[in-house]
């Protein structure tokens, strides 16, 4: 082949480089020094590389899978705990060590989509006031954050934008906001006459803040605990881009606790 390095005929071993006496009578012969980079050395430098950029990358793929992981705020039904443009942190440890299913391949990163999870050790059950990460039940493509209002075996009913679970009235004033006096007829609308309905086995009746401006169980029932990606703790950038230059970063919610 033209790429092949030929080698002398076999009885024609000698160094490709010949040794050289030096000046001094009986001084011993000197070899040239053959050169410091090699094409096998920038070869193992290449891949040297490309194994750090491979660990970086199935690390942080484990990180964001088993430990945490990042998402922004787009819209306003979490509004006044969560504001459009926060970028919050999702705890995956909250409730116990999950193992990925129902997942498949895609061209993009993280090239696993995994779309439940189950316990392999439990740390505990979401509670009522958990802000949580889940897969939206009528698009699992999408990622909701919402309030767990009722829990499993909890009655929730909405009676004239109150909130009763098991038949007492949700003391929620100091998370949510309410910006429509009016009232909507229950056999017209979910929003403010809502149930009674009971939470069953393993599922979970989440509301967003935004009491009346939110898509939630009230419209679409409740979310099953292996679609629960996490539980938000903490905002870590706030982004508004809007007014004057100086407003555009919300400074005040840097590292903020989500309660």
């Amino acid at each position: 082949m033209s790429g092949e390095t030929k080698l002398p005929p076999s009885d024609d071993l000698r160094p490709t480089v010949q040794p050289r006496r030096a000046d001094v009578p009986g001084a011993p012969a000197v070899f040239a020094e053959p050169s410091a980079v090699s094409p096998s050395g920038r070869k193992s430098l290449f891949r040297e590389y490309a194994e750090a950029i491979v660990v970086a990358m199935l690390l942080a793929f484990a990180i964001r899978v088993f430990v945490v992981q990042a998402f922004k705020i787009p819209s306003g039904s979490m509004i006044p705990t969560l504001l459009i443009g926060d970028h919050i942190l999702v705890s995956k440890l909250s409730y116990g060590i999950q193992w990925p299913s129902q997942c498949k391949f895609q061209a993009v990163f993280p090239p696993i989509n995994c779309f439940a999870s189950q316990a392999l050790v439990e740390f505990g059950k979401p509670q009522r006031g958990d802000i949580i990460v889940f897969r939206f039940p009528e698009d699992e493509e999408k990622d909701f954050i919402k309030r767990i209002v009722g829990t499993p075996g909890d009655t929730v009913q909405l009676r004239n934008k109150a909130v009763l679970v098991n038949g007492v009235e949700l003391n929620d004033k100091p998370f949510t906001q309410r910006i429509d006096p009016g009232v909507i007829d229950g056999t017209i609308n979910p929003r403010d006459n809502f149930g009674p309905v009971t939470v069953p086995d393993g599922a979970y009746f989440v509301m967003g803040d935004n009491r009346d401006q939110s898509l939630d169980s009230r419209f679409w029932g409740f979310v099953r605990e292996e679609k629960i990606r996490g539980k938000a703790f903490r905002i870590y950038w706030s982004w508004n881009g809007q007014g004057q230059l100086t407003e555009w970063v919300r400074w005040d919610r840097f590292g903020k606790a989500i309660q």
